[in-house]
């Protein structure tokens, strides 16, 4: 029997307001995405302007020292700090006091877009985990799923409020076979498994068992660095004060719905990542 989930709508989501801080930009929280190599800057460059879009007060980068520069100019509103590097231009998971430092002080940490080594990722991953307030929110992404798989207790019984964001390919690496066709079912055993909220292909799961979908998401969602905006979307959403459940919902529509704002300029497919960052603060707001 397919599990049961609630659909995520408009009308659910007005019922479930997001927090709408006042103040300063401090009272929206600070963002700080932990990823990229010296090959893949554009998915820390997604994922932090996303979270920005949707709300968050301080955005900081920690990404490979080879792009931190160009970064620091395409993303002016951020932080830029640059991580040591190995041979193959991946970020090294030793990166010093710095980035343990700008972990302590964030309200989200977002952790793994552009990453592409899964040793070093493991390193990276126990650093911003042994850093992180018992407060600070933690969204896990591409290669620190990775990660996770190989460590499943790395989480369960922390109490931290985390949320994963698996495609397919990194819900087979959690589950340790191939997902069925009840996404339903298999966010719901992976959010039990990892004791946190799950958010996969639009499914949503807590560890108790509450389950959302979103049914608008079209297939222009597929393409290159749609994660990373869905991801860092999670993040800032999570930093203005949403709980992980209900960021990950409010995402999982905002990322479908902003991608129909496109379909009438670009088509169903052929919009890119970046073209879903301009439409996030108006699908937000018009909810």
């Amino acid at each position: 029997m397919p599990s049961r989930s609630d659909v995520i709508t408009p009308a659910l989501l007005r019922d479930w307001a997001l927090p709408v801080p006042t103040g300063g930009k401090e009272a929206r929280g600070t963002v700080l995405v932990v990823g990229g190599s010296r090959f893949t800057p554009g998915a820390v460059l997604l994922a932090g302007v996303a979270a920005l879009r949707a709300g968050a007060g301080v955005l900081q980068l920690a990404a490979a020292e080879s792009t931190a520069a160009a970064l620091s100019i395409q993303v002016p509103e951020a932080l830029v700090v640059g991580l040591p590097e190995n041979r193959d231009g991946a970020v090294r998971g030793d990166p010093g006091d710095l980035l343990g430092g700008l972990v302590a002080d964030a309200d989200v940490v977002a952790v793994g877009p552009g990453l592409n080594d899964i040793d070093t990722t493991t390193e990276l991953l126990r650093l911003v985990l042994d850093a992180a307030g018992p407060e600070t929110a933690l969204v896990l992404d591409a290669y620190a799923l990775g990660a996770l798989s190989h460590e499943p207790d790395l989480l369960v019984g922390s109490g931290r409020r985390v949320v994963l964001t698996p495609n397919l390919t990194e819900a087979r690496h959690l589950l340790d076979r191939d997902p069925g066709d009840d996404l339903d079912a298999e966010a719901i055993e992976l959010a039990g498994r990892y004791d946190a909220v799950v958010s996969l292909y639009g499914h949503i799961a807590t560890p108790d068992g509450r389950a959302w979908r979103e049914e608008s998401g079209d297939a222009g969602l597929g393409t290159s660095g749609s994660g990373d905006v869905r991801a860092g979307l999670l993040a800032g959403l999570l930093s203005r004060g949403a709980d992980p459940a209900q960021a990950a919902c409010w995402a999982a529509f905002a990322h479908a719905v902003s991608g129909q704002r496109l379909v009438p300029r670009y088509g169903r497919i052929g919009f890119l990542a970046r073209e879903l960052l301009d439409e996030i603060p108006y699908t937000l707001a018009t909810v």
